[in-house]
């Protein structure tokens, strides 16, 4: 009976929320809002958004930005397969890449910064004896005008997802069959995995690359970071607006809403656009029988490309701790002149309030999210019917929907109801992001799972829930744990939907690291950012030696 409810409470988590929250947002973007005086329809905030200064130079950074960071990573992702799938070099690169998907968008945007900034890190390394600079260079690197920092932020965050989606879906291709056999036809290993390989695995890659289509033209916390501020992207601008105290430009704010929904929709038509001209491309270099044989240097650049990604990554990351705990450190030394913990020791009182309702909202939405996706998957095991294409674009709902397009609908809707600003609202508003992270981690293994074992528990005489909870649990002790470890990270490195439900009263880690971003104190950034970092890595610390523990006098449950 339990089981039962799974799937329907999923269903209503995951639709829900955005349908009630688009009709909130579109409802005040079309004049209607009676809490605010709009009694009737009306287009007035439409033209409102369109009138504002620079408004569409914030829409096309926004749409020039995530386009290209999709088509980067993508792109990187695609040819490092392709070039070295298979090899030794490719499960080291592997290893070293997947940690990066944890590290939450906000930190990794603080790792680039302060690493390139004009007195950052590299520029310390290389003055002034390269350079011949003593002082910082009055070069606009971070916040520059064309968002390329931006695009570059995201490059770096979202190579690991487009990776791990990639190496999920990749023993479905059987690419070492496809791979020997585009070698006997004479085609090198990148053409060859393009014509053979490629195309069936971009099909169960394409909504996690719509996801991240979505996410780049949306992104808040990485855009005040990184994007330009005159104008800003209109994701921020859209925050500003509604934090405005006048409380009339809800509706500005709303129809900006819409409009970024309506930005998000046109880069993915743009994307499908760019789909079909390359199919027909890439046909037409098959049929004209173009091998590519001489293709080691275009391996070798997608080694470079996904390397200096995870280098960037880690370099900064080392830079965020280094701040966090620096004396006196002038440019352009490389180095500090001392070290010391005053910065922790004055920022803990002040962190101690967010970092508990990080951990714990984090911690319940995590919770929750393992709950309904085990219901959800018990009862699949019952039925024996898996779910279909509509049942996985449901999962990827809350990922391709930009965030502000129904958060701000679903704010307005918490306020009405009197739950703005509590625990339970954010918890429910971060399980909404959580829960489909969760059950597609932990799909894949709980399918792959050798059901004989139950037979033979039952054979025994063990009850359902006995074999359950005694046989199936511990065995995928180590998924379950791994897709709580992921919803967990994905929890601490929410930001839109903390602000937003929070209401400022409910702060994190993330929104406190973020606000921190306008001002010029790299070594409390420094404390934040590293908290962001750390947290995420407990997580997985759990999954990876809880059941090395547990099963530690276990030969066979050991990995």
């Amino acid at each position: 009976m339990l089981t039962r409810l799974g799937p329907p409470f999923a269903i209503l988590l995951l639709a829900g929320p955005i349908v009630a929250g688009l009709a909130g947002t579109v409802l005040p973007a079309l004049g209607y809002f009676p809490a605010l005086g709009g009694f009737s329809l009306s287009l007035a905030p439409f033209a409102a958004v369109l009138a504002e200064p620079g408004i569409w130079m914030s829409v096309a950074v926004s749409l020039g930005t995530g386009l290209a960071a999709t088509a980067i990573s993508l792109g990187a992702v695609m040819l490092f397969v392709a070039g070295w799938s298979g090899t030794r070099i490719f499960a080291r690169i592997q290893h070293l890449v997947s940690p990066l998907l944890s590290v939450p968008h906000a930190a990794v945007a603080f790792a680039l910064a302060f690493l390139i900034a004009p007195s950052g890190m590299l520029a310390r390394l290389v003055s002034p004896v390269l350079t011949g600079w003593h002082q910082p260079p009055d070069v606009l690197i971070v916040h520059d005008p064309a968002g390329l920092t931006m695009t570059a932020g995201l490059i770096v965050k979202e190579i690991p997802f487009l990776l791990l989606i990639a190496l999920a879906a990749l023993p479905q291709t059987d690419p070492a069959r496809t791979r020997a056999l585009a070698a006997s036809l004479g085609y090198g290993q990148v053409a060859g995995f393009l014509h053979g390989t490629w195309p069936p695995l971009y099909r169960q890659m394409r909504l996690a690359v719509f996801a991240v289509i979505a996410f780049s033209t949306s992104v808040v916390d990485v855009a005040q970071i990184l994007g330009p501020t005159t104008p800003a992207p209109l994701a921020v601008r859209l925050i500003e607006w509604m934090r405005d105290p006048d409380l009339s430009m809800r509706f500005l704010a709303s129809a900006g809403a819409v409009l970024q929904l309506g930005v998000t929709a046109l880069a993915i038509a743009i994307w499908i656009g760019f789909e079909r001209l390359s199919t027909a491309m890439c046909q037409r270099i098959r049929d004209t029988g173009w091998r590519f044989r001489g293709d080691a240097w275009l391996r070798g650049a997608a080694l470079a490309a996904v390397m200096l990604a995870a280098f960037a990554v880690f370099a900064g990351l080392a830079t965020l701790a280094l701040w966090s705990v620096a004396g006196l450190w002038q440019y352009p030394d490389a180095l500090p002149d001392w070290l010391t913990l005053k910065t922790w020791m004055k920022t803990l009182p002040r962190v101690a309030g967010p970092l508990a309702t990080t951990v714990l909202v984090a911690t319940l939405s995590t919770l929750l999210a393992v709950a309904l996706s085990l219901l959800s998957l018990l009862r699949e095991d019952e039925t024996g019917r898996r779910g279909g294409s509509g049942a996985l674009m449901l999962l990827y709902l809350p990922l391709i929907v930009p965030q502000v397009a129904f958060l701000f609908g679903l704010q307005l809707l918490l306020i009405l109801a009197g739950a703005e600003a509590s625990l339970p609202s954010l918890v429910f508003a971060h399980l909404v992001f959580v829960m489909p992270y969760v059950f597609l981690s932990l799909s894949d293994p709980w399918r792959a799972y050798d059901r004989r074992y139950e037979a033979v528990a039952a054979g025994l005489g063990k009850r359902r829930w006995s074999v359950f909870f005694r046989v199936k649990l511990p065995m995928l002790a180590r998924p379950v744990l791994t897709a709580a470890a992921v919803g967990f990270s994905v929890s601490v490195g929410l930001y839109l939907p903390t602000v937003l439900i929070g209401a400022g009263r409910l702060e994190t880690i993330t929104t406190e690291a973020v606000a921190l971003a306008s001002g010029g104190n790299r070594r409390v950034i420094g404390v934040y950012a590293f908290l962001q970092m750390v947290l995420p890595a407990l997580g997985f610390l759990v999954a990876i030696f809880g059941p090395a523990l547990i099963f530690r006098h276990r030969r066979a449950m050991r990995v």
